[in-house]
């Protein structure tokens, strides 16, 4: 499965990554590599969780264009 994921760095120089599709599927590390890594085995970990719990694996994204 391909999931679409965001990285960016935090006030300490952490490397957060998200997989917004997956509720709560956060990881993180020192590097962006390190964090894309990280997710990819988070995001593992999360499908095994919603699929014990009955949950769909994800949840309904999408892009919407605000005017600022």
């Amino acid at each position: 499965m391909k999931f679409t994921i965001s990285i960016y760095q935090d006030e300490d120089g952490v490397y957060i990554a998200e997989c917004p599709a997956i509720p709560g599927c956060v990881s993180q590390g020192t590097t962006e590599a390190d964090a894309e890594s990280n997710i990819s085995e988070a995001i593992r970990e999360c499908l095994a969780v919603r699929a014990e719990l009955g949950l769909p694996s994800k949840v309904t994204t999408r892009e919407v264009e605000v005017a600022v």
